[in-house]
């Protein structure tokens, strides 16, 4: 049975009419016979009894109309579920993000998201940079917010930068330099460091270590928690210092000093840069990410002034 021919048998009940029925349908009166006499030869059945003065539906009209009435409800809602879904306007939306690093913006940008989008599902998942690449791999987020991803995945991957972060010293309240303003690398060279794992975000680890050694020294690492909010807990507790980006200040941790760290002027180096990046798929995007994508993308200027 097709939706046209339920819409003709739908009409014709309603008006009892042929006529009207082809009126309200924006068609001709012989079209809808042709409608109704195909799906009474379908269902071996008559719908209407027709003299030239009325049209009457039968029993079996009648127990047909309920069901014709769903059915084009049913077809129409899922059109219209369809398009929906095709435009983002409904579905469900993960984002995976570092904790400290989106703190300052992402909570606003989703809520932007919802008050246009206020049908979307939207999963938010704090994660450590290699727990968004696996989750990234096996489809468990569509968005990441994170660092800039291994050499090997440009050609799954879109990544945008959403702003540029340097490294600064955090150490606790109590230390002696917690009062600094600025300090050289090389004035922690004898502390305990508190550092994450390296398999949690192997660019930006290997970033710390190569500023540490630029500045004369290997960083003696005493703890290695798998959180960045561990890591600065510890750091005010007193086990060691740290080095860290400086966006990690909006977690709340106010045991903590943050400290800008000095260019070594012997070595000519320059602020280490720490992009903080979005990442999605590059051909599998869902229009529910999409769209969350664009708005992202329109909020880059006001997100690194933020930020920066």
């Amino acid at each position: 049975m097709e939706i046209k021919v339920l819409r003709s048998f739908v009409a014709v009940a309603t008006h009892c009419s042929f006529s009207r029925a082809a009126k309200e349908l924006h068609t001709v009166q012989p079209a809808i016979s042709r409608h109704i006499t195909s799906l009474e030869d379908e269902l071996g059945v008559k719908l209407f009894f027709r003299t030239s003065r009325e049209v009457t539906i039968t029993a079996a009209g009648s127990r047909l109309l309920q069901d014709a009435i769903h059915l084009i409800e049913q077809t129409e809602n899922t059109k219209q579920a369809v398009i929906q879904a095709a435009s983002g306007v409904v579905g469900s939306l993960k984002i995976g993000y570092l904790g400290g690093a989106t703190l300052g913006f992402l909570p606003a940008l989703v809520r932007n998201y919802l008050q246009h989008n206020p049908n979307i599902d939207v999963g938010l998942y704090e994660m450590t940079v290699s727990e968004q690449i696996e989750a990234l791999e096996k489809h468990d987020i569509d968005i990441a917010f994170s660092r800039v991803l291994p050499a090997g995945f440009e050609d799954r991957y879109i990544s945008t930068n959403i702003y540029t972060d340097k490294l600064v010293a955090a150490v606790s309240i109590t230390h002696p330099l917690a009062n600094q303003d600025e300090i050289n690398l090389s004035e922690l060279k004898n502390a305990p460091f508190v550092l994450f794992e390296r398999e949690q975000a192997v660019g930006l680890f290997d970033a710390i270590i190569t500023q540490c050694q630029m500045s004369g020294f290997s960083p003696n690492i005493k703890k290695q928690p798998n959180q960045m909010q561990a890591v600065l807990t510890q750091v005010a507790a007193g086990l060691g210092v740290t080095i860290v980006p400086y966006s990690v200040k909006d977690l709340r941790c106010d045991e903590c000093s943050f400290i800008s760290i000095r260019s070594n002027q012997a070595i000519d180096s320059k602020p280490v840069e720490i992009p903080l990046v979005m990442t999605h798929h590059r051909h599998t995007l869902s229009p529910t990410a999409r769209v969350f994508a664009d708005l992202a993308y329109n909020e880059v200027d006001n997100i690194r002034r933020k930020m920066t």
